[in-house]
């Protein structure tokens, strides 16, 4: 299977707009659902606005950190976000896995990763499109082979718990 340049996934849920997006903006609220099920997510700082900065960290069972920083690029309530995400902070063996063969001085073989969520309101619900753009194939590929539709998939399976109405 070759990836492009895009992941893309979507999901509808039975919540408004408003509501949605206030659970990828409120930090005590993106606690609760970033990441897959067997994650934690200990800090989540989020500075919503364009220009402001972010730091997610997830937490595995082993006690492994995996953070996640960024800026948002652009804050559209409730209609859009887009943001940067840099995964540098990961474990060495993570970035092995994005690329096996990398330098030692390539610290962060992913680079920066562009997301773009949609939040479109169909009828009283919410169709929310997750939208993460690589900077090459070889990342995109890697990627998903190390699970990152089964990630994504997990994450929205808890923001549909959290924002059931």
């Amino acid at each position: 299977m070759s990836a492009t340049r895009d992941f893309v996934i979507s999901r509808v849920f039975d919540a408004s707009r408003e509501l949605v997006f206030k659970a990828w903006t409120d930090p005590a609220r993106m606690a609760k659902w970033w990441g897959p099920r067997v994650m934690t997510t200990p800090v989540c700082e989020l500075d919503a606005r364009p220009g402001g900065a972010y730091r997610v960290v997830m937490r595995a069972p082993d006690g492994t950190d995996y953070p996640i920083t960024g800026v948002y690029r652009e804050v559209a309530p409730p209609e859009r976000l887009v943001l940067t995400m840099d995964c540098r902070e990961h474990p060495a063996a993570w970035h092995d896995l994005v690329k096996p063969n990398r330098r030692p001085d390539e610290t962060n073989p992913a680079g920066e990763l562009l997301t773009t969520v949609t939040f479109e309101d169909v009828a009283g619900k919410t169709k929310l499109t997750v939208r993460v753009t690589f900077q090459s194939d070889e990342i995109g590929d890697a990627m998903l082979k190390m699970g990152m539709n089964e990630g994504w998939s997990q994450s929205l399976d808890r923001l549909a718990e959290l924002t059931q109405s």
